[in-house]
């Protein structure tokens, strides 16, 4: 009988970072961003199910069986730390399991550009870290809590669904606080925040009005609030947040947005062209004056996006623009650059005016 461990210790002699269990269907495995067929036999209900139950304490199995889904952080001796997402698909128990790598990186060991140390730094206000699934955001996140934890004398509270990396108090003090076991929804952790004397605050998600709203209001009462939204650009992250609001709501919101915030990071991994993996694409909208400006006026995306083009002088960048560097500094392909670039063509004449190719 298959167990967890042996699934776990399969994942980190194959260096991947995640494993989809299927029933009828071998495991899958992902590495560098691809997902492959393992060698592995496919499992059958009653094994996935057993698997199951190894994972899941008794609040877990009582939201899998209400919600046909659940999220848990599950750690191994000697194995390190996962994710682990539960779920049914055909009526049959599915498993997406996620390794967390161990630590926290140095923001400066990421390849990540200066603004998000610089952006680290700020004593309060919020900064929003974006980017789509599997972007890296969990690792960029940790890397910021980890900078601000020595360097700063302060009170780190984090609210994590689940808690992923493990932060041991340096010059801070860091509490971490996981949805579902130690406070019940996202809102209410950050309504209840400034009592527990937080200077800090990381949310790894902000699922609903009422949580951005407390945000909102822990980042206007001198706090530092670093909060992780699923979007694909920095521009996107914006009106998602205003998005989760009524139309009378939103105008208020975006002049609360506009007052309190710092920047947005938005990253993406692209593959190297040395075939090493992947590496951090980071878009970045820093909140200036005009910045501001145009988030309150409910400004079109592109004058954003142009904000962006025009402020490198503050840190700024469109994705583009840092693909444009990676393809400079050749830790990616012109065709990896080309096919990942939001306007490729675009993109394409600023290669060529870079004089880095000739392009048809």
């Amino acid at each position: 009988m298959v167990r967890v461990v042996d699934l776990l210790q399969y994942l980190l002699e194959e260096r991947g970072s995640d494993l989809l269990v299927k029933v009828g269907s071998s495991p899958c495995i992902r590495r560098n961003g691809r997902l492959e067929r393992t060698t592995l036999d496919a499992l059958d209900s009653e094994a996935i199910e057993q698997l199951a139950m190894e994972l899941l304490d008794e609040d877990k199995a009582a939201e899998f069986q209400e919600m046909g889904e659940t999220d848990l952080a599950h750690s191994v001796p000697g194995l390190g730390r996962f994710r682990v997402n539960v779920f049914r698909q055909r009526g049959s128990v599915s498993l997406a399991i996620r390794r967390v790598v161990p630590g926290a990186p140095a923001i400066n060991d990421l390849g990540v550009p200066p603004i998000v140390a610089d952006l680290a730094g700020c004593r309060d206000g919020l900064i929003l870290l974006s980017g789509p699934f599997a972007s890296g955001k969990t690792t960029t996140a940790a890397a910021m809590i980890d900078h601000i934890n020595a360097s700063q004398s302060c009170h780190i509270v984090t609210i994590e669904d689940p808690i992923e990396v493990l932060h041991a108090d340096r010059m801070a003090v860091v509490s971490q606080r996981e949805v579902g076991a130690d406070t019940p929804d996202v809102a209410d952790a950050l309504r209840r925040v400034a009592r527990q004397d937080a200077d800090v605050i990381f949310v790894s998600d902000l699922p609903d009005a009422a949580s951005v709203t407390e945000a909102l209001g822990a980042a206007s009462s001198g706090r530092l609030v670093i909060a992780v939204v699923n979007t694909l650009s920095a521009t996107d992250t914006i009106a998602a947040l205003v998005d989760r609001f009524e139309p009378h709501q939103q105008d208020p919101v975006r002049k609360l947005i506009g007052r309190v915030l710092r920047g947005v990071i938005c990253q993406r991994l692209v593959a190297r062209a040395d075939g090493r993996g992947r590496v951090a694409a980071v878009e970045s909208l820093v909140g200036t004056h005009k910045v501001k400006d145009a988030i309150v006026s409910n400004a079109d995306p592109a004058h954003l996006e142009r904000l962006m083009a025009e402020g490198d002088y503050h840190g700024m960048a469109t994705f583009d623009q840092a693909l444009l560097q990676l393809y400079t500094d050749e830790y990616v392909t012109l065709d990896e650059a080309l096919d990942r670039a939001a306007h490729p063509d675009e993109f394409r004449i600023s290669v060529q005016q870079a004089g880095l190719a000739t392009l048809r």
